[in-house]
């Protein structure tokens, strides 16, 4: 099986274009930081000594404490693509983030980005 390209991009160079996406859209880096640590159980000080260390995003979600029971309420696109329906559970859990970013730059409160009632 053929493993994505995605899956060996480094985490620390993807989260600097999350920053700038938030921020185009007057959102901050510490919602960003929220969301990420919200999906995957890192707190901010392992999510920066994942940055720091240069991990590859396959190494960042498999080594996440716990992915959040709730993720599974993230419903929508990206790139074309309905993120429920994504089979592999690493490029679910990438596309998971994505479309909560996505959601911060849409300017949703992070209430409803964290699935919160």
């Amino acid at each position: 099986m053929t493993q994505h390209k995605v899956f060996t991009m480094k985490f620390a160079d993807i989260y600097p274009l999350y920053i700038q996406k938030a921020e185009k859209k007057n959102r901050t880096k510490e919602e960003v930081n929220e969301i990420i640590c919200w999906l995957t159980g890192y707190n901010t000080e392992d999510l920066n000594r994942q940055i720091d260390n240069n991990i590859d995003l396959e190494t960042f979600f498999n080594e996440a404490p716990q992915i959040n029971p709730y993720a599974s309420l993230i419903k929508g696109t990206v790139c074309g693509v309905r993120v429920e329906e994504i089979e592999n559970p690493l490029m679910q859990k990438i596309r998971y983030l994505d479309k909560l970013i996505d959601e911060l730059a849409k300017g949703k409160t992070i209430e409803k980005i964290l699935r919160k009632k």
